[in-house]
């Protein structure tokens, strides 16, 4: 390769690598820019699902395939997790929002809330546990099974909870979702297959700066319309931003309620994959054919998704410290 050529090359690299190395800092700083800055979001709002469909292709390219076979050995918490964030958080998310007439009084916000509850965990969940020092292979594996699962779950829920809620009929949900998973997974395969998973590691800090760039699309997409609506009526936009902080508190509390048997930090990063949901997913499942508040309440989600490193770290940090501390004390005796 001429020098020239290698120099035009590994410049953007580069600039990629420094991005990705702003880990967190970067993405919370997109949620920002898409807010001060909303022009950018309309711009991009049409681009949603491709954005999606290439932030999947990264993370499915990124997969530790030993890692994976090695947790599928030992199946039992992984299916009792899968079962979970699959089937036991959008039952109770429905049967909640239609014992309250959520359905009836807030049709907009009821689609938000089960377009969350039937979507899988986040694809960057484990990539976040890790950074906060939690194990994130369990996650990993967690987050694949309940992915495979959500073509035929969410279609199922759409049917029993939805009803003319949704433009999209169920069937239609669910061969929309399972072209965007099959195909990212073919695409990355591919990838994979070409250029190698050694070469996929050595550019991890760069390939981490292609998702910030990527992932801005969805997240200035969503969050164009928060300064107009908070202007508009900021009352009923504090309400939701709190509702978000309130969901996503709970299926955190609620996961690490229920593993705690497996371990407090592992019970917690469980906790963090399911109170992180994908609701980009579903956004490109639907075309983006969405209702206003449901997309106002997608936007304000975002808040506690990328804001969580920042505001878990001190629980972290303290579970870390009341591992150590009895071996110290043993080591000290």
């Amino acid at each position: 390769m001429p020098v020239t050529l290698r120099r035009s090359v590994a410049i953007p690299v580069q600039a990629l690598a420094w991005l990705g190395g702003q880990g967190t800092r970067a993405i919370a700083a997109l949620v920002f820019i898409g807010i001060a800055v909303p022009p950018i979001g309309q711009l991009l709002k049409p681009f949603v699902t491709e954005a999606i469909f290439l932030l999947l292709c990264i993370s499915f390219m990124r997969v530790d395939v030993g890692r994976l076979r090695d947790q599928l050995r030992r199946p039992g918490i992984v299916l009792a997790t899968t079962a979970w964030t699959t089937l036991g958080v959008p039952l109770i998310s429905g049967v909640t929002c239609l014992a309250t007439g959520l359905d009836t009084h807030a049709p907009g916000l009821f689609l938000a809330l089960m377009l969350q509850a039937v979507a899988s965990p986040m694809m960057a969940a484990p990539a976040l546990a890790a950074l906060m020092g939690l194990d994130s292979t369990l996650v990993l594996v967690t987050l694949v099974t309940s992915t495979a699962l959500i073509p035929i779950t969410a279609p199922l829920f759409a049917y029993a909870f939805f009803g003319t809620a949704l433009t999209l009929s169920p069937l239609g949900l669910g061969l929309k979702l399972v072209a965007i998973l099959a195909g990212s997974l073919l695409v990355a395969a591919g990838i994979r297959w070409t250029v190698g998973a050694f070469a996929i590691k050595r550019h991890a800090a760069a390939i981490d700066g292609l998702n910030i760039l990527i992932l801005f699309v969805f997240v200035a997409a969503v969050m164009g319309s928060v300064v107009g609506s908070f202007l508009a009526d900021p009352v009923s936009m504090i309400e939701l931003t709190v509702l978000a902080f309130a969901v996503f508190f709970a299926l955190l509390g609620f996961t690490t309620l229920i593993f705690r048997k497996i371990g407090q930090e592992r019970a917690f990063a469980l906790g963090l994959m399911v109170s992180q949901r994908n609701m980009g997913l579903m956004l490109a499942a639907t075309d983006g054919v969405l209702p206003g508040t449901t997309w106002l309440y997608f936007a304000l989600s975002q808040f506690p998704i990328y804001l969580s490193p920042q505001l878990l770290k001190p629980i972290v940090r303290r579970m870390g410290a009341q591992k150590t501390g009895p071996a110290i004390e043993a080591g000290d005796a």
